[in-house]
């Protein structure tokens, strides 16, 4: 077994008594092992630094790509929620392709696994690891901003019984506002999206104990509300920047919670 520790300690350079395919290969690996010491250790900053320096070359970052994409069917759930991790370093790379999209496009509102943590396999987060992704390729030329939108609306409203319980809210209410940025989105286009939650639950009868996805939907159009107040940050350190038509959303986002709650 490769000790990706004593790589990461020599400032990730790659072991001259291995091919870096065969190292990519392992890390590929790595990245969906059921152990969390393994999948989160030392092996994620490998593959990340080699990614961002540009040690793994572009054809074959295309190709590993192509193993995440596909990972999404997986019947592992630390496999397919490590997937789009890996997708987010490889866009942030420059690597593109329009089937990395349509794969993540069938797998997020569908996943049934939505638990942040789990004793034994560790940080699962698919919700939170795919809101990641969802920002990455919402900002990203190639891909309509709405159609993220409209993934995150149906994610939203994806029947669960699963609380977030991991700032899983905060993250994908985050990934959504960064998307909300694009300077080729009108107001129509910020705001639309809305209308599939606020149908979705608005004409629904009031019952309680509120349902877990009804909950998580709330909070995360909570939150949504505050970065469109406030603007959203690309990272912790990074200045908020506001949303391209913040007080629209706003407006919007009041209207669909009132929606919800007054149902």
């Amino acid at each position: 077994m490769i000790d990706w520790n004593s790589i990461e300690a020599a400032d990730y350079a790659v072991p001259g008594d291995r091919p870096l395919n065969d190292l990519v290969a392992e890390l590929s690996r790595a990245l969906a092992d059921p152990d969390p010491t393994i999948r989160d250790g030392a092996s994620y900053g490998v593959l990340a630094t080699w990614i961002e320096r540009g040690t793994i070359g572009p054809e074959r970052r295309l190709e590993l790509g192509d193993e995440m994409a596909a990972r999404f069917a997986d019947p592992r759930t630390e496999a397919r929620t490590f997937a789009p991790l890996v997708l987010d370093m490889l866009v942030g790379a420059g690597d593109f392709k329009a089937g990395w999209v349509d794969a993540f496009a069938r797998w997020y509102p569908a996943e049934q696994d939505l638990r942040g943590h789990d004793e034994t396999l560790g940080w699962l987060h698919a919700v939170a690891h795919g809101a990641d992704l969802l920002a990455s390729f919402g900002l990203h030329p190639e891909v309509a901003p709405t159609r993220m939108l409209d993934l995150a609306a149906a994610r939203l409203t994806a029947p669960t019984d699963h609380v977030y319980d991991q700032f899983e809210d905060d993250r994908l209410a985050r990934a959504i506002g960064r998307v909300l940025t694009r300077a080729d989105l009108s107001a129509d286009d910020s705001t639309a999206w809305l209308d599939a939650i606020a149908d979705r639950f608005g004409s629904d009868r009031v019952s309680t104990p509120v349902a877990a996805h009804i909950s998580n939907c709330l909070r995360t159009l909570r939150q949504l509300y505050v970065l469109a107040d406030r603007g959203v940050r690309a990272t912790f350190d990074s200045p908020a920047e506001p949303l391209r038509h913040g007080a629209a959303v706003k407006a919007a986002l009041a209207v669909t919670l009132d929606r919800i709650v007054r149902r």
